[in-house]
């Protein structure tokens, strides 16, 4: 389970440092102390400053879940910046974002926290605590009887922040003087008990487990546990002595008072409640401490210890109790059985970090369609995954060019064939590469859409199949292929071949957000046009109409061969003109891509743009050249069986799926139309092909899943 500790300690990183500062802090080894237990309970963990970061923190590390696997789970030791009720705020944060946390809810720690709210809930319920008055100002009047001596401290503050014994009306006023001053806080005054001090540890939720009770003995001076004692600054030893030297029955009593209060405010998971017990022995409840501390030299941990639950054990007991409080169970629901389907599931919700690195490493790694090296680089890298993985290549359908192909021991041959692009369709000369990186809901990078996102989920569905040693039993190939930025001028006669002795065909590219696949796809045909003329001064007032100029006009009649009902577009791109010095253009280069459905369309288009870019003068001359041709996919009943199974997996596991058309052409046009075939099974892309490419990040994986699922059922 993925577990963020929040604490406060050195940040400041709120908008305007206004109201009463916050005194207590975490010491940065005990952070690192409970790091290292819950990571030796096999969980993954980091630590953040609860700041006005955190809620971005926090959905960087532990994204949006999908149905079934474990949300992340946070360890609260926040004391909180600034302000009152300083222990709610970041409970308030994680209750709005709908996180799990250890410890109780901010409602019980804003009543905790409050001394006086305590002590009317406590006497409400006929829990003994001692007299007490409140004091909004030093000087204001005593409104009860009370005897000296008496405590003081501020009404809402801890670890015994301003405490002190007063014995008469001089000292009183000084010390609700000081209060005021230092805590801008009223001041509680309550009658001191003579007698002992125990605090009794509270653990779990239902039952409630009260640990045995901890007696603190005084050496010389007053006493009472100061703050000063608390942080060893006051020149004395206090001893803690457990279990305390109490009766049996003064024992159980103690402990049931402590459960009672417990109940009585609300609280959750742990907290540790104080006592005074006077000189017959009756207990009187001080106050209860909802955030008990998990310093190694505190109460509770002391306490934890004589039970037998040492720091690391004590540490993941409470992110156990945690867990039952909210999810009913430690174990995930569909893991519950321990079936393929449940292991498969744990394998890539655990691994979920080393996905989003895999895909780090696969996104920063370049290979542009021109790039050789590049693309030398990503086939030699995917060809010792596939080694890593035991899957065997396929030397009649891998060219060692443009397509390569592996099949786990089963083969591939009537089973299922995954298909995804290793180029990234752009020229070198472009730019820079743009590296990964990720926010809360996107992973973006270069290609991470068109390309990286499919290898990885690919990658981890074959990893989780191996996991549970099903891999080479399941029927599967794969093969990439790297020239999707040459329109597959090389590769599709591979892929063909390859395909027609699957059973279904199955690519990887990106899909549409609400897990939607794609089984409909326009195919293409790219046109290069060249118009070369002679070099005409500017101003030229003959006849002839300059190389440009004409372009321009054919251009737009170009343009007017787009039919949107009928499925056919017709876009002019990459306009390039030459000229000498101050002369006009006298060559022009230009593309004409034409997206369709209907292959008639089509050549009706192919037969207009040559005629259109037929010269009426001698002059001029014009060349049309076909660069490329890129079938549609056509939605065809073949498919139907591959998403019917995904849709019922999907409705079982509560994943999002749907299908969709596209405009742009992709690998799947090439498959026989007798072979089942579905693209867009890649995690929904966004701003493809731009500086801007990302996948979203709780379908990259859903995506993973989906597939892990679908293959597991072969």
């Amino acid at each position: 389970m993925k577990i963020a500790i929040i604490y406060n300690r050195d940040s400041q990183a709120v908008i305007n440092l206004f109201g009463v500062p916050n005194r207590e802090k975490y010491g940065l080894e005990t952070v690192e102390r409970i790091k290292k237990a819950l990571e030796s309970g096999g969980h993954q963990v980091k630590a953040f400053e609860g700041d006005k970061n955190i809620i971005y923190k926090l959905e960087e590390f532990m994204p949006a879940v999908i149905s079934g696997e474990r949300p992340g789970l946070v360890f609260n030791l926040s004391y909180g910046i600034q302000g009152r009720a300083r222990y709610t705020h970041i409970p308030s944060i994680l209750e709005m974002l709908g996180v799990p946390y250890v410890g109780s809810s901010p409602e019980t720690h804003g009543i905790a926290l409050d001394k006086v709210v305590t002590k009317m809930i406590l006497s409400q319920k006929g829990l003994p605590t001692p007299k007490y008055t409140v004091l909004d100002e030093p000087n204001s009047p005593m409104t009860e009887d009370l005897k000296y001596p008496l405590i003081v401290k501020p009404k809402d503050e801890a670890v015994s922040f301003g405490l002190r014994i007063v014995r008469n009306e001089q000292e009183l006023r000084e010390g609700a003087k000081v209060i005021y001053g230092k805590f801008r806080s009223p001041t509680l005054v309550e009658e001191f008990i003579e007698g002992r001090e125990v605090n009794v540890a509270l653990l779990g939720n239902d039952p409630v487990e009260a640990l045995p009770p901890v007696e603190l003995v005084f050496p010389e001076g007053e006493q009472i546990y100061t703050y000063e004692d608390k942080i060893n600054q006051s020149g004395r030893k206090v001893e803690k002595v457990c279990p305390a030297a109490l009766t049996p029955e003064k024992t159980e009593e103690v402990q049931a008072l402590a459960i009672a209060a417990f109940k009585a405010l609300g609280c959750f998971d742990s907290a540790r409640v104080d006592f005074r017990l006077d000189k017959d022995g009756k207990p009187y409840i001080l106050e209860m401490n909802s955030m008990a501390s998990m310093g190694l030299g505190g109460s509770y941990v002391f306490a934890a210890e004589k039970i037998g639950l040492d720091y690391n054990a004590l540490a993941n007991r409470l992110i156990e109790i945690a867990s039952k409080r909210y999810f009913g169970t430690a174990v995930p629901e569909k893991t519950l059985d321990g079936d393929d389907k449940g292991k498969v599931f744990s394998f890539l919700t655990m691994n979920r970090d080393s996905m989003e690195d895999e895909l780090k490493s696969w996104t920063n790694l370049p290979s542009w369609t021109d790039d050789a090296v590049g693309l030398g680089a990503v086939v030699k890298k995917f060809d010792e995954r596939m080694g890593e993985l035991g899957l065997e290549p396929v030397e009649p359908y891998t060219n060692l060019r443009s397509a390569w192909t592996w099949q786990t021991k089963a083969g591939f041959y009537g089973g299922t064939l995954l298909v995804v692009p290793v180029d990234i369709p752009r020229d070198r000369g472009q730019g820079y590469p743009i590296p990964f990186r990720l926010d809360p809901e996107w992973l973006y990078g270069e290609g991470v859409a068109s390309s990286r996102a499919g290898i990885v989920c690919m990658l981890q569905a074959l990893a989780a199949l191996g996991e549970i040693n099903r891999l080479h039993e399941t029927k599967v190939g794969i093969l990439i292929y790297s020239d999707e930025g040459r329109g597959m001028r090389y590769s599709s006669r591979v892929l063909r071949e390859a395909a027609s002795r699957a059973g279904r065909v199955i690519a990887l590219q990106p899909g549409f957000q609400g897990g939607k696949v794609v089984d409909q796809r326009r195919g293409s045909r790219k046109f290069s046009i060249q118009v070369e003329g002679v070099s005409l001064r500017i101003g030229f007032r003959g006849n002839q109409e300059d190389v440009l100029a004409w372009f321009l006009k054919k251009a737009a009649s170009v343009s007017d061969l787009s039919r949107p009902e009928q499925r056919l577009s017709v876009a002019v791109q990459d306009v390039h003109s030459e000229r000498f010095s101050m002369l006009l253009p006298h060559r022009v280069r230009a593309t004409v891509y034409v997206t369709y459905l209907e292959s008639q369309l089509a050549d009706l288009a192919e037969a207009e743009i040559r005629k259109v870019f037929t010269p009426a003068y001698p002059e001029v001359r014009a060349y049309v050249e076909k660069l490329e041709e890129r079938p549609p996919l056509i939605r065809l009943d073949a498919a139907a069986p591959i998403i019917s199974r995904l849709k019922n997996i999907s409705e079982d596991w509560k994943l999002p799926f749907g299908v969709e058309s596209s405009l742009l052409p992709s690998a799947a046009g090439e498959v026989p139309s007798e072979i089942p075939v579905l693209c867009g099974f890649g995690p929904a892309g966004r701003d493809v092909y731009t500086p801007y490419e990302c996948v979203h990040r709780g379908e990259f994986l859903q995506r993973a899943l989906l597939l892990t699922l679908y293959l597991l059922e072969d």
